[in-house]
């Protein structure tokens, strides 16, 4: 951090924010393997919050790398950054008073744990796509599993590089033997609570 910069509070505060979009704002994080589900299920979630008239905004991992993080690789420190950089955009967003949602990989609880602590543990629902391995190559959505096994792809989450699997997220979703549509009524369902759109 510059030595040189100050933080300036304005008096317009979050509170402030969700009280014009009539709800809550929070964080939701979408982490698994590649082609669990994330992005699909981030994606039909923030469809349903819209009927809901609920302000959203979706970060996915692979548009994120194709402008804002275009300069990382996927090499183990490089991870690291590109979870920080969306961490602290999510958190703009959330101060914002929008529903964040994020699907990310995001392989390491340390990274994890720290974009909790960048957005607040208050405003951060960890969400486990937890679908096995097997099925992720069998999906294999983007090809990814056929490059990775054949050498092409270095630093592959799940085959060359290690997935540390949350273990005690606030909700965990078992892509293997649910539906789609029964995931993503789990997930609305959980957060309508959080939402408290009860404001006048």
């Amino acid at each position: 951090m510059s030595l040189n910069t100050v933080r300036h509070d304005y008096k317009i505060a979050k509170a402030d924010r969700e009280k014009i979009h009539k709800h809550k704002s929070f964080l939701l994080w979408f982490t698994g393997l590649s082609g669990s589900g994330k992005s699909t299920l981030a994606n039909l979630v923030e469809v349903e919050l819209n009927k809901q008239n609920i302000s959203t905004y979706t970060l996915d991992g692979d548009n994120i790398r194709q402008g804002i993080n275009k300069d990382l690789t996927f090499a183990p420190e490089d991870r690291t950054e590109n979870i920080r950089r969306i961490a602290e955009i999510a958190n703009l967003f959330v101060d914002a008073g929008v529903v964040t949602l994020a699907a990310f990989v995001s392989p390491y609880i340390k990274d994890r744990e720290n974009i909790k602590k960048i957005v607040g543990a208050e405003n951060f629902i960890e969400i486990y796509v937890n679908t096995s391995l097997e099925e992720c190559e069998r999906r294999d959505v983007k090809g990814l599993y056929k490059k990775a096994r054949a050498g092409e792809i270095k630093n592959m989450t799940g085959i060359s590089a290690p997935y540390e699997a949350p273990t005690n997220p606030d909700l965990e979703i078992k892509t293997d033997d649910q539906s789609i549509e029964a995931s993503t009524k789990q997930i609305v369902d959980f957060i309508v609570e959080k939402l408290n759109t009860s404001y006048e």
